[in-house]
């Protein structure tokens, strides 16, 4: 586990990319090196499985989602996440393992176990310092893609009850791995939000706990 590894993380339209980008921002504005990610993505490689995944004409199996996702997750791991903590840098993702078990093993119903072999294999022992989930219920995240704009892609187009079980997945998780979480309740402004990330994050990175 790395101190400076931290993930924003939760069900589509719950804030994450703006949480992460504010995260960043602070981060650097106090003198820091940040490596701000995306999981799927990242890579040149990442960026067209993540491309792959999301296109709405592309049927897609559960067994095939999990592969494609831990696939590029381990290009991530590889080119970008692990060589700039080796190297001393913060890493702010957006996304990481807790969405695979979310969404492949909560909202697929596909074998726990399976998920974390292939965890494993793609992190190579790389995990967060913590965890940030950004808690939405799944009836307002309708309106959140909405104010967002564009074409929602094919997870996004899931129903509330696929993301009904997948928020339940994160909280799931989350209340397992108390230690290394923090569960949020998404619809607070995000200013609130921001400052209490912001503050656990500085507090980790002065020696809070390894």
């Amino acid at each position: 586990m790395f101190r400076s590894f931290f993930v924003i993380d939760g069900i589509d339209g719950a804030g994450k990319s703006t949480q992460a980008a504010l995260l960043t921002e602070a981060l650097e504005a106090r003198g820091l090196s940040v490596l701000r990610v995306r999981d799927p993505g990242g890579t040149g490689l990442s960026d067209r499985i993540r491309a792959l995944l999301l296109a709405p004409e592309h049927p897609v199996s559960p067994a095939t989602e999990l592969c494609l996702y831990a696939a590029a997750r381990a290009q991530l791991v590889h080119e970008k996440i692990r060589p700039a903590l080796e190297a001393g840098h913060i890493v702010v993702s957006d996304r990481f393992t807790w969405s695979t078990h979310a969404y492949q093993g909560a909202g697929r119903g596909l074998d726990a176990s399976h998920i974390a072999r292939l965890e494993e294999i793609a992190c190579a022992g790389i995990r967060p310092a913590h965890v940030f989930v950004l808690d939405l219920d799944p009836a307002r995240r309708g309106a959140r893609l909405g104010e967002r704009g564009g074409e929602p892609d094919r997870l996004e187009r899931e129903g509330d009850a696929f993301f009904g079980r997948v928020r339940r997945g994160f909280l799931d998780l989350a209340a397992s791995r108390a230690r290394e979480s923090t569960v949020l309740d998404a619809t607070r402004p995000a200013a609130e939000l921001h400052a209490e990330i912001l503050g656990k994050v500085l507090g980790i990175l002065d020696g809070g706990r390894e």
